[in-house]
């Protein structure tokens, strides 16, 4: 008899506490949070635009380069604070892994090098124009493999 008492007793607590209700736990509803949105815009930079005048340096055949050991070095003297470098570039394989082309721009008076190129580790961009800013004797050491190169320095434009 105790122990239809206990369990009575349990039963009762039971029921009045709602533990054995038919209806579905209250759900959870997660807290609504703001993130910020970050938007970021990009801007390109302006490429230089101007064109070229009188010539230092315009070979009209262009310089071909099959082999890494092929390297041309020219020299000229800029009479103008105001000139460019303007190169055209042609690959002549298929694999453009086997293009790359190199050149080093030298102030002969001050030692400063500038430095452009075309593959590997420069831009594959097939014709690029650089504004130049100091006159003087200048030296172009250029070097390449599997390329045909057009480069031109001359006086600017504006």
């Amino acid at each position: 008899m105790k122990y239809l008492v206990v369990c009575t007793l349990i039963l009762a607590g039971t029921l009045f506490a709602g533990c054995t209700s038919t209806q579905p736990p209250p759900a959870v509803v997660p807290e609504q949070t703001t993130v910020p949105v970050i938007t970021t815009v990009a801007t390109a930079t302006p490429l230089p635009v101007f064109s070229l005048g009188d010539a230092y340096l315009d070979k009209p055949g262009g310089y071909t380069f099959n082999s890494e050991k092929d390297v041309v070095v020219e020299e000229f003297r800029v009479d103008s604070q105001s000139w460019g470098i303007d190169y055209k570039i042609k690959p002549l394989n298929d694999d453009l892994q086997y293009c790359w082309f190199e050149m080093n721009v030298t102030n002969l008076n001050t030692g400063y090098t500038d430095t452009f190129g075309y593959g590997r580790q420069y831009s594959i961009v097939l014709e690029q124009i650089v504004p130049m800013y100091k006159e003087g004797p200048y030296k172009i050491t250029m070097k390449g493999q599997g390329v045909k190169v057009w480069v031109k320095a001359a006086k600017r434009i504006p």
